[in-house]
């Protein structure tokens, strides 16, 4: 078990989705929710584009998914 520090604006937010789950619980299902519409992003683009434009795409969606991220 570890311990981490939020925001109290996060934390406050994390409370209201929570319900009768436990923190780990709700952030384990966000960080599984958020997999998971990366990878459905990503594969719309598979076979459409040339390849360098497509890489390009893919590295600047995947950028944007981490900036956001970090920000939580």
């Amino acid at each position: 078990m570890k311990t981490i520090m939020v925001r109290d604006d996060v934390y406050k937010k994390l409370v209201e989705i929570k319900g009768d789950r436990s923190f780990s619980e709700v952030i384990d299902e966000l960080i599984k929710d958020s997999k998971e519409v990366r990878n459905r992003r990503l594969m719309r683009f598979f076979g459409i584009l040339s390849e360098d434009v497509e890489i390009k795409r893919i590295r600047e969606m995947l950028n944007e998914d981490l900036s956001r991220t970090r920000q939580l």
